[in-house]
């Protein structure tokens, strides 16, 4: 700064980054916080913890990624925006099944109103013109509203907001 040279050399020493533990849960904690929570948010922790899933690729999943008769779950987009299939437990086969038809539901209804429309990632939606209106590619975890895409300016409806699912986890850690 003041163009003045430095008179001897500096070793500098850097600090250490600090090693933090990772929270883990035992089974009997994971249980009772799996207990405390209900409806859809049981269902997307469920699928958490049983297949291995982080908040937004529970939340990303789409019908068409959802396969019942091998047992398996197709994460797209992932971590490192990498693919990958994770085994989808029986267990979560029934109450995955009810809540893919209340979605369906919802579906038929905005294809009655003539608002059913999806996201689609990159250039999907110019490869598969009727894409965004086709069953298959609607969220599994879609949003109770429409809401206008910033991006496009078009009203479409996305899948559930994060904050949704964090929020109730939270909650049941508290009532645990």
């Amino acid at each position: 700064m003041l163009r003045k040279p430095l008179g001897e050399k500096i070793n500098a020493v850097r600090a250490r980054k600090k090693q933090r533990l990772p929270v883990v849960l035992s089974k009997e904690e994971v249980s009772r916080l799996l207990k405390a929570m209900s409806g859809v948010h049981e269902l997307m922790a469920q699928l958490m913890y049983g297949c291995g899933l982080r908040v937004m690729e529970v939340l990303r999943l789409r019908v068409q990624e959802l396969d019942f008769d091998q047992g398996l779950l197709l994460v797209r987009r992932g971590k490192g925006d990498k693919d990958r299939s994770t085994i989808l437990l029986p267990e979560l086969h029934v109450p995955l099944k009810d809540h893919v038809i209340f979605v369906r539901k919802l579906y038929e209804q905005d294809v009655e109103n003539g608002t059913c429309n999806v996201y689609l990632p990159h250039a999907l939606a110019q490869k598969y013109r009727g894409g965004p209106r086709a069953w298959n590619w609607q969220y599994v975890f879609a949003s109770k509203s429409l809401s206008v895409d910033p991006r496009a300016g078009v009203r479409r409806r996305h899948h559930m907001d994060e904050s949704s699912i964090q929020k109730s986890v939270v909650h049941a850690a508290c009532l645990v």
